[in-house]
């Protein structure tokens, strides 16, 4: 009898360790800080700060490999061009302030290369050449980065719009393995200057970035167009921040083909563009270009990302839906956070029925909290239940402070759940 009983705890305990405590221990993991990868590089604060003026001018033709070191500050201003297969290089802990007079942009041109490689303790930080408490979103322009990768249009390449050099405008290739950029713990503040006409790509443009580039730990903050924006090639990316944009925190089209693992989008309900804004923004290709392969379209997995408006039940009605899909775009979503939005998605009518939204869009262990529908299609063919099976949701709307840790601190905020995701409702 004793050796029965024996035998039943052993298999109680087994059936505990195997089952029961891997649950428990991944509802408590979200009572961990979910953004210490933020910690140590980061501003949320950046119009706080005070910067050392700049001492040196960059030169507006980098024709030959240039390295900038973190013993000057360096001022940007104008159009600078990095030409001629030249690699630009900036050490960790470098400081670029960038003109708004003259509004500053960096283009790199295709077959040449940026490096950008900071530290946790030393990042690399571009921002506004105005005073403390005086800078704005899109004092200057940004950053601009043209590739070899392949990018699905009629002609397998494009051009980037507007009045950039013509002959170094041209993007796009058959090189998907081309390193085409080394960026690492680097800051992007207050970029996204529209001035100048197609100067409008925002704080950080990547136009046929090809596999073998190193894009994490990013931050572009206050830009006063798009934070990110690919068009075309292909990419692992992580730790990616975008706070407090004025258009789309991450826009992606021309077949870029890609994995974002730990990124970050915070918005405020009254900033967006007249067009509207979204956290993603996903393109299956050009409508204007065209494409060369029907089945080479965008095709994006977003994991452990938290994708945040800061509203409450006082503005909640100023707010869009987080993700917008357009032209047949794919995407899967996991393990993320969505919340302060009225929707999670809006297909656009491309998509003509519930098969098709299927095929094209996946979400699954995720958290959602909003005060719409949850999914708006143009042809009104789908509902919340078609396609967010499976996900946990808040019953009625909650406002940001409620539902995380410490959301409005200007200076760490913390988007932990603070409650375990086992309390709250399942789609099915």
């Amino acid at each position: 009898m004793k050796l029965k009983y024996t035998y039943i705890l052993v298999t109680v305990y087994i059936i505990i360790t195997f089952i029961v405590a891997p649950h428990f221990a991944y509802s408590q993991s979200l009572h961990s800080d979910e953004m210490r990868w933020t910690k140590g590089w980061t501003n949320f604060e950046p119009n706080n700060t005070t910067y050392p003026e700049a001492e040196q001018k960059i030169a507006n033709a980098i024709t030959s490999n240039t390295y900038l070191s973190n013993d000057a500050v360096y001022l940007l201003s104008g159009d600078v061009y990095v030409t001629n297969n030249a690699t630009l290089t900036i050490q960790e802990g470098t400081i670029i302030r960038c003109d708004s007079e003259n509004p500053a942009n960096l283009i790199i041109t295709k077959g040449s290369k940026l490096i950008a490689a900071g530290s946790k303790a030393y990042p690399i930080v571009f921002t506004s050449n105005k005073a403390k408490k005086s800078r704005n979103n899109g004092d200057w322009g940004g950053i601009i980065i043209a590739g070899n990768g392949k990018v699905n249009t009629v002609s397998g390449s494009s051009i980037i719009e507007g009045n950039i050099n013509p002959q170094y405008s041209i993007y796009g290739g058959q090189d998907n393995e081309e390193e085409t950029t080394i960026l690492r713990y680097v800051r992007i503040e207050f970029a996204g200057n529209a001035s100048k006409k197609g100067h409008e790509e925002g704080g950080l443009a990547l136009f046929g970035v090809g596999n073998n580039s190193i894009i994490e730990n990013i931050m572009v903050s206050y830009s006063g167009q798009d934070s990110f924006k690919w068009r075309g090639g292909t990419s692992i990316m992580k730790n990616l921040v975008s706070f407090k944009a004025h258009d789309d925190d991450f826009d992606i089209a021309q077949g870029f083909k890609g994995t974002f693992n730990h990124i970050i989008s915070v918005r405020h309900p009254y900033i967006s563009s007249p067009s509207g804004s979204y956290a993603v923004e996903i393109d299956g290709y050009d409508a204007h270009l065209g494409y060369a392969r029907p089945d080479d379209l965008t095709d994006v997995t977003l994991s452990n990302a938290s994708l945040i408006t800061l509203s409450n039940k006082t503005n909640y009605q100023h707010t869009s839906a987080a993700i917008h899909i357009k032209n047949t775009a794919l995407i899967y979503i996991t393990s993320s956070h969505i919340s302060g939005f009225s929707d999670v998605v809006k297909f656009d009518k491309s998509f003509s029925s519930l098969a098709l939204v299927n095929q094209h869009f996946n979400m699954d262990n995720s958290f959602f909290n909003i005060h719409n529908k949850g999914v708006v299609s143009a042809k009104e063919i789908v509902n919340k239940s078609d396609v967010l099976k499976y996900n946990r949701f808040t019953k009625t709307f909650k406002s940001v402070d409620e539902l995380f840790l410490d959301p409005l601190n200007k200076a760490t905020p913390k988007f932990s759940l603070k409650k375990s995701l086992n309390n709250y409702m399942v789609v099915q």
